[in-house]
């Protein structure tokens, strides 16, 4: 039974394919917003919740560049969910730290960083490094362990859930729909557009994009299309309310809007296991206790696991298929960071019809170049 055309058909409706969807539809598109409904892969109910710029791009100027600009575009973005439907994803633009426990660490991170400065972008980083004297007259709790730190005025945070919220209703409110507890099976070229076909019903679009994390990985072949992402599960412990300890957002601590710590995050190979384990939550625990000794008598009131959706080279994949005109690939493991410019630039790009370029380095053709 086809159940109706649209203009734009968007698998996954996690942070990226919502973001998508919702830049089309303020755009004027007929948008549907397709989700599975099978919550134990989605990467965006258990993202860290970091809009990060210093360290992305270390190989590639264009991320750096890409990264940056979605950043700049937060504020404004996030001024405008609140606006639109009175939901308020809690961004923040604290800047951000990289805390360092040795020396052999914090000669690591300046090297990084010098490397960053000399990329083909400029300003597309501007972080820089901060001695234990200036580090620690800037976070008087810190411990004693910490030796310095990355800084970037650029970094900030914001809640993953309230802003994948704000996205679908917002998208709804623009005209969009979404369709829930819809897998689709097969997709093919019909009438100059596309025919997606689930257990029940079938979707005719005049264009689709594949944003479906690590389920782009079958369905990009379905339209002459790679996305050969693998999963890399990182663990999270979240505490208690408890008083401010870092005005700052860091790479592995995020204090929530209501006082709760965040504390990530690990990189495991471990397939599509999204379990948990003691051992994890002892080394974070135990990491976050060196950062902030405040922290060591906080009580951990949850823990999970989710997914990374990770290319071979760690950087997205967009694209547009050339044997199937109007069928295009979102993929990215900053789903956060990046919703401003998906929402923005690349939606507008993929209404228009071709992608931007400043993301032609992003095309999967890389994977089978480098081989």
């Amino acid at each position: 039974m086809v159940e109706g055309t649209v203009d734009v058909a968007v698998i996954g409706a996690g942070l990226v394919g919502s973001a998508v969807a919702l830049g089309l539809a303020r755009l004027g598109q007929r948008v549907v917003l397709l989700d599975e409904g099978d919550d134990r892969w989605h990467a965006s109910g258990g993202n860290f919740g970091l809009v990060w710029v210093q360290g992305k791009g270390a190989k590639s100027g264009a991320y750096a560049a890409w990264t940056r600009a979605s950043a700049e575009a937060w504020p404004a973005f996030a001024a405008e969910l609140e606006d639109a439907v009175g939901l308020d994803p809690a961004y923040a633009k604290t800047g951000g730290l990289s805390l360092c426990l040795d020396e052999t660490e914090l000669e690591a991170r300046a090297t990084l960083i010098k490397r960053m400065h000399n990329q083909p972008a400029p300003g597309a980083n501007d972080a820089e490094m901060l001695d234990a004297i200036e580090l620690h007259r800037l976070v008087p709790g810190l411990g004693p362990r910490v030796v310095g730190a990355s800084f970037c005025p650029h970094d900030g945070h914001a809640d993953p859930l309230r802003t994948l919220r704000a996205l679908q209703a917002a998208f709804v409110q623009a005209g969009g729909s979404i369709r829930r507890g819809v897998r689709i099976e097969s997709i093919d070229a019909a009438g100059g557009g596309f025919r997606l076909a689930g257990q029940v019903s079938v979707i005719e679009a005049g264009r689709v994009v594949l944003a479906a994390g690590l389920g782009n990985r079958h369905l990009a072949p379905m339209v002459g299309l790679a996305a050969p992402v693998r999963p890399q599960r990182g663990q999270i412990l979240v505490t208690h309310r408890v008083p401010e300890l870092c005005p700052y957002a860091c790479h592995r601590f995020r204090q929530t809007a209501d006082g709760t710590v965040m504390l990530g995050d690990t990189h495991e190979e471990v397939g599509l296991d999204t379990g948990t384990t003691q051992r994890a939550a002892h080394d974070l625990a135990a990491y976050a206790a060196a950062c902030f000794p405040a922290l060591g008598n906080a009580r951990v009131i949850r823990q999970w696991a989710a997914l990374r959706v990770l290319s071979p080279d760690g950087l997205p994949i967009y694209a547009q298929s050339t044997t199937h005109p109007g069928a295009f690939v979102v993929t990215c493991h900053s789903g956060v960071t990046l919703a401003a410019i998906h929402a923005g630039e690349l939606a507008g790009a993929i209404a228009a019809g071709n992608l931007p370029p400043a993301v032609a380095s992003f095309a999967p053709g890389r994977f089978s170049e480098a081989a």
